[in-house]
């Protein structure tokens, strides 16, 4: 939904930014189904697109419209039992990044599969963007990005140890197999908004790693406050939605999304011969059969013709 028009000279118009809201919250949720309805209403009366996962551990999501709007679904959630606490991290878009609106009873807001593992109870020292370049540039810190490898590939912060993961899932394997390389550090981990971070570090102090520390407010928080001139991160962020990416001051990056293998292309890539839009990428040109390409161009083509209406296809 977008709101009245600005008006910036006598014939020039441009429609207001869309505001966007990264959030999530550790507590312990007794019944979240009771929740799912009214939360629902809230964001439909708004307006507001996007995605909320609610589990007996919490919430996570990323959710889009305009500002009163999102206000008006954050001020809800923190009104219910055990969510005074949750923070968000606001940006803008130049457009409705979700195609629609989804609020999803999950096992978990973000899935490692160690249901042992409880942020409330247990977590690493949260450590605030302004203190995170002195951290991260100590000897003694290793500095672990918990992203997914496709994440990590647009952008990390300098020094950082990609485990190279598919999913987070994958996550404790990895670290069993690697957890003897950072015997006496200091471990310090990241991640975009900080829920995976935050989960890591309490997965690992159940592990008996004590000096255990997470960016508190991820990615999007350093780049939010952090000036890009005294900056320890490299590339574009990753984001979950039709922004695909983001820099310094959370501007919208420069990347598109392969819409075959769902990966992030730099402008580079999208100029490599292998690239053919909406179909193939240089990373999967040999993954899918010509009958599946076959499809991807038939779904481009219905794309292009919903643009030419002026509609967008939401397949």
């Amino acid at each position: 939904m977008r709101g009245p028009l600005h008006q910036v000279g006598a014939t020039d118009y441009i429609a207001p930014m869309v505001c966007v809201a990264a959030l999530y919250h550790f507590t312990r949720v007794p019944d979240p189904a009771v929740l799912r309805g009214p939360l629902l209403d809230v964001c439909e009366a708004g307006g507001v697109r996007g995605s909320l996962l609610l589990a007996s551990e919490g919430i996570n999501g990323t959710i889009a419209g305009p500002r009163p709007g999102v206000h008006a679904v954050v001020s809800h959630i923190r009104a219910l039992a055990g969510f005074a606490g949750m923070e968000w991290k606001e940006s803008t878009a130049r457009e409705m990044p979700f195609g629609r609106l989804r609020v999803r009873l999950k096992r978990e807001i973000v899935t490692m599969g160690q249901p042992q593992v409880d942020p409330t109870r247990t977590a690493g020292h949260s450590v605030v963007s302004a203190d995170w370049n002195a951290l991260i540039s100590a000897p003694d810190v290793a500095v672990i990005d918990t992203r997914n490898a496709y994440e990590v590939a647009i952008g990390t912060f300098e020094g950082a140890i990609d485990p190279d993961t598919e999913n987070f899932r994958g996550f404790p394997a990895w670290w069993h197999a690697n957890a003897n390389k950072f015997h006496g550090k200091r471990i310090a981990m990241f991640c975009t908004g900080g829920i995976r971070c935050e989960k890591s570090t309490a997965y690992l102090m159940l592990q008996e790693v004590k000096n255990v520390y997470h960016l508190k407010g991820g990615i999007l928080k350093y780049l939010e406050e952090v000036p890009e001139e005294e900056s320890l991160w490299h590339g574009e962020c990753f984001v979950f939605d039709r922004r695909i990416s983001v820099g310094h001051g959370l501007v919208e990056g420069s990347h598109v999304l392969c819409r075959a293998c769902r990966r992030a292309l730099s402008p580079e890539d999208v100029r490599r011969p292998e690239f053919e839009l909406g179909v193939q990428c240089h990373h999967c040109r040999n993954k899918y059969t010509d009958a599946a390409r076959t499809r991807f161009r038939e779904r481009q083509r219905q794309v292009e013709l919903a643009a030419a209406r002026g509609e967008k296809h939401l397949g």
